[in-house]
């Protein structure tokens, strides 16, 4: 039985998919803005931090500023009708945090990229070597 407080899981392959099979799919960045300007992102990804710099608290405005983006969509009359919120961090475990935090506010429909951009460490303990968005090839940028 699935958790209704756990965003669904997709691979990246998967999440570009949804986000570029439907128009009023959103691709959160929830990383830091270092990492997001830095690191690089998923191209046309929206970024609003979950956690941040200096004090790397959670962002206390991060539903507030999802709901912006879905002007609201908070009210839909069916899990069909909600825009979809795809997230994404560095491997999947912040991204998750954050799309608890928006199911919990009542946003209905809300994805979490498992690999995130990144993926997990290595037996080197380096990343983007076994797994994540830029690991597939899927379209990214960095500043």
């Amino acid at each position: 039985m699935t958790d209704p407080l756990t965003p669904v899981g997709l691979s990246p392959q998967e999440a570009h998919e949804l986000v570029h099979g439907n128009p009023r799919a959103l691709l959160v960045d929830v990383r830091s803005t270092m990492e997001f300007l830095f690191v690089g992102h998923p191209l046309g990804a929206i970024h609003i931090p979950w956690m941040d710099e200096p004090d790397w608290t959670i962002n206390p405005h991060f539903v507030t500023e999802v709901r912006k983006l879905l002007l609201g969509g908070v009210l839909c009359e069916g899990p069909e009708d909600c825009a979809p919120v795809v997230l994404i961090c560095r491997s999947g475990k912040r991204s998750k945090e954050a799309g608890r935090a928006l199911l919990e506010a009542g946003i209905r429909k809300v994805f979490n990229v498992n690999e995130g951009f990144e993926g997990d460490l290595d037996e080197h303990h380096h990343r983007s070597s076994k797994g994540g968005w830029r690991f597939h090839g899927l379209p990214w940028e960095q500043c």
